[in-house]
């Protein structure tokens, strides 16, 4: 018995030394810390960013309101809130940022697609935990915009009082479009 057990106690500290070792790969542009703390962060900033439809309606006709659509290109492009920019999340980057959001003090409204229901095409259901506002929020918070806000409740496409458009019915301009 003494002997099973002394086998256990040697697997179980290999697997935490080996745990420990793969866990302290250094690469500094990784920071898994940094991210759960800032994630923390941006929760608490959160709370009191949320809104209303009526809310993001009003908010999203202020002047130089960015409503930002974080879904694919792809996604975009089949049918988003009238006037939103697209800047995929995958592509949110410092250069993405500066040249799409150079202000980090302007009022960006976002939303996603666990904000829509009875519109699976365009917006396909996440799992609540990867819904891509709250990555989104924390990615923006990350990079220091603070004026974010987020459209909070779950919206029947087909009543929703907000307008929607596809890129086939958007100007070929190609130019931002801001409320």
């Amino acid at each position: 018995m003494q002997r099973m057990f002394s086998v256990f106690a040697v697997i179980v500290l290999v697997g935490i030394v080996s745990f420990a070792q793969k866990d302290s790969i250094p690469n500094p542009s990784i920071d898994m810390e940094g991210y759960l703390r800032v994630a923390r962060e941006a929760a608490k900033h959160r709370e009191s960013r949320r809104l209303t439809e009526d809310e993001f309606i009003t908010m999203s006709r202020e002047a130089g309101v960015i409503i930002l659509d974080a879904r694919s290109n792809e996604k975009f492009g089949e049918l988003h809130i009238k006037g939103a920019i697209n800047l995929s999340f995958p592509d949110i980057t410092v250069a993405s940022l500066k040249d799409t959001l150079p202000d980090r003090n302007v009022k960006i409204l976002i939303y996603c697609n666990n904000n829509f229901k009875n519109a699976e095409l365009p917006f396909p259901t996440k799992v609540p935990a990867a819904s891509l506002n709250l990555s989104t929020y924390i990615s923006l918070y990350t990079y220091g915009y603070r004026n974010i806000y987020e459209l909070g409740p779950l919206l029947d496409l087909k009543t929703s009082k907000l307008e929607f458009e596809s890129a086939a019915s958007k100007p070929p301009s190609g130019g931002v479009t801001m409320n």
